[in-house]
């Protein structure tokens, strides 16, 4: 038991700082923004290409109470054939190209699709190689890109806020 206390009285607190609640209000106009331009709810599908999942995780964090996106209408579905607009992530790998294509083509026009990370947008460190094919514009046509490793949820919401200016 003292080792553990010791332990943690070394290495002290490891969370993040609590975030800015001054970015709230940015969270809530991106939000009216994105709905003002749709006139309707956006639903999106995910698609892990071939990443590290750290572009997931901050993903996931569009789901929490802070960004709430399902509060604002805008929410993540199971199927391609109800989805609006494809979130992919990670650089694509081979085994990955022919099930990317297919939801590319599963997804109803008019479809948008949206590379997240570094390894989206420019195959990140992986690059191309005998296992990747690198960039999702590689493989499918990209609208719109969030660069980052991992870029933070803010962004991510910056982005499909810019697909929905081009949308518009």
């Amino acid at each position: 038991m003292q080792r553990i206390v010791w332990k943690i009285l070394r290495t002290g607190i490891l969370t993040e700082p609590v975030y800015n609640l001054d970015k709230l209000p940015e969270v809530a106009r991106i939000h009216h923004e994105i709905l003002h331009i749709l006139g309707r709810a956006l639903c999106i599908r995910q698609v892990d290409a071939g990443s590290c999942n750290g572009c997931e995780l901050e993903i996931h964090a569009l789901n929490n109470p802070y960004y709430n996106l399902e509060g604002y209408g805008i929410k993540f579905v199971a199927s391609p054939r109800h989805a609006d607009l494809l979130m992919v992530t990670g650089p694509v790998s081979h085994n990955m190209e022919v099930a990317l294509k297919r939801t590319y083509e599963a997804t109803p026009d008019p479809k948008l699709v949206l590379a997240v990370g570094d390894c989206g947008c420019d195959g990140g460190i992986f690059g191309e190689s005998y296992a990747s094919c690198g960039r999702v514009a590689n493989v499918i046509p990209v609208d719109f890109a969030v660069p980052g490793c991992p870029p933070p949820p803010i962004d991510i919401l910056r982005g499909v806020l810019g697909l929905a200016r081009r949308m518009k």
